[in-house]
């Protein structure tokens, strides 16, 4: 197939993508352990994979209190910032196109895997009910402190100091983590948002927070540089809803007000949800869709409107030169299992070879 849709370009918002293939957010839990600063090692994994059209970054956490998972990144004060123009730079020199993906966990993570003297903040005092990986092993996760509504406002700032930070350090556009539930998704879900206040109940109350963190993003970055994640109907980390399907019509229809420029949407047949569908029929900016696509089918989705641009994980962490792959019609790497988390070189992150030149 001649993937002429897919690797064809597209207007995304304010930005203009070389072709449809976007490097999908994965933690990969290589941020140094003391500092939460990515490093050369960063800046080396996202430029050889700045073929894609944009890439978006692995989840980074816009203040100490947002962090939940081990030796993830932040974007919380100036040396993230140095340390994050480095890669920013490195994509940019490659020709490539970076958004920050802004991922604050609330209620989901241990104070193991945090720096001393945070917090872990939440909607409701309702612990999630699963486990979280740390270096002391595997371990419940605690019970978050509900936010009063000056704790909630000093959070919205965390994020419009955050996407001033991610300005700073030059990325194209941010991303906000609304899925997976994270601080986002914990307001909008009616079990994890028991609130009697402006912030809970209602739809309307429980969108308020998603609503007001991107109208403190756009504040910065403008709404054509800004993406939603979502996932409906997605149980991980006990993010549960009475009504899925209505709640995240609700957000989408609040994204198309505010002109965000685009939703990322996993598309999970499980959840009886068919997010794809649900976002075409709220949201007119532009689709892109994630969770296992082939070439091919990202070519003939695309061809029939379905979606606008498709985001590839597992492929682009074992396929650094993943576009030039596509069109040669393959071979690709096979994608190292062990080494997805952690370490400390270059071994299953930036070790991965490219096609040769007589390929």
């Amino acid at each position: 197939m001649a993937l002429e849709h897919l690797l064809s370009p597209t207007a995304v918002g304010d930005l203009r993508l070389k072709n449809r293939v976007v490097m999908a957010p994965m933690t990969r839990s290589r941020a140094s352990q003391n500092d939460d600063c990515v490093s050369e090692l960063h800046e080396a994994y996202y430029s050889q994979r700045a073929n894609a059209g944009l890439i978006i970054t692995e989840g980074v956490h816009p203040s100490f209190d947002g962090k939940g998972y081990n030796r993830t990144p932040g974007i919380c004060n100036e040396a993230h910032v140095a340390a994050w123009s480095k890669v920013v730079s490195a994509v940019h020199k490659e020709g490539g196109l970076i958004a920050c993906q802004l991922m604050h966990c609330g209620r989901v993570g241990h104070p193991y895997n945090k720096a001393a003297g945070t917090r872990m903040l939440a909607p409701s005092a309702i612990a999630a009910r699963a486990e979280i990986f740390t270096e002391q092993g595997m371990q419940p996760m605690p019970t978050p402190e509900a936010m009063s509504v000056e704790e909630i406002k000093a959070v919205i700032e965390d994020y419009r100091q955050a996407a001033e930070r991610c300005l700073a350090a030059g990325f194209d556009g941010v991303e906000l983590h609304c899925a997976s539930g994270y601080l986002p998704g914990q307001f909008l879900a009616s079990e994890s948002n028991l609130r009697n206040d402006e912030y809970g109940g209602s739809l309307d109350n429980r969108l308020r927070f998603i609503g007001e963190v991107i109208d403190a993003l756009a504040s910065v970055v403008g709404a054509g540089r800004i993406g939603l994640r979502i996932s409906p109907g997605n149980p991980y980390n006990d993010h549960v809803d009475a009504d899925p399907e209505t709640t995240y019509a609700g957000l989408l229809k609040m994204a198309e007000t505010k002109g965000v420029a685009w939703v990322h949407a996993i598309r999970m047949p499980a959840t009886g949800i068919d997010s794809l569908s649900l976002t075409r029929e709220h949201y007119s900016g532009t689709l892109i869709g994630s969770d296992s696509y082939t070439a091919d089918e990202a070519e003939d989705c695309i061809a029939s409107q379905e979606v606008d641009a498709v985001s590839f994980g597992r492929l682009y962490i074992a396929n650094p030169d993943l576009v030039a792959r596509f069109k040669a019609n393959g071979p690709f790497n096979q994608m190292d299992k062990r080494t997805i988390y952690g370490g400390e070189g270059a071994a299953g992150y930036t070790d991965y070879p490219v096609l040769s030149d007589d390929a």
